[in-house]
Parts: C-alpha cells; sequence; structure tokens
C-alpha cells in the first residue's frame, strides 16, 4: 500500500480517493491487530504514516464538498 502526498490525492479522482481511503483502513485495522495480539509490526512507524495519509485524504475530501 503506497503512502500519498497530498498533490498525488488531489490529483485523484473521488472514486480513487475512496478506493485508497477504504484499503488504507483495513491495512491500519490490520496492523493495529498485530500489535494488539501482542506481536511486532514488520516496520514499527507504518501506523502512524497510514494515519497521516488517511487524514490527507479526508482533508482533500473535505476540500472538495465545500
Amino acid at each position: 500500500m503506497a503512502i500519498f502526498n497530498i498533490d498525488e490525492i488531489r490529483n485523484m479522482n473521488e472514486e480513487e480517493i475512496a478506493e485508497e481511503l477504504r484499503k488504507l483502513e483495513s491495512e491500519l485495522i490490520r496492523e493495529r491487530g498485530i500489535v494488539t495480539a501482542g506481536g511486532a509490526p514488520e516496520k514499527p512507524g507504518r501506523i502512524r504514516d497510514i494515519r497521516r495519509t488517511i487524514a490527507r485524504i479526508k482533508t482533500v475530501q473535505r476540500e472538495r464538498k465545500q
């Protein structure tokens, strides 16, 4: 799963943004499940990167609604 910067997200259409958001949220759930189960994630900073990308996507969605 790719981590996007804000310019890449702004160049996507609404369907692509919604699809990426769905994928990132499911990946975040999976990564958090690994940590909750007591395991160590492969990339510890990945959770933070996913959360930030989700926030960027939601920001762009809000901007477009205005």
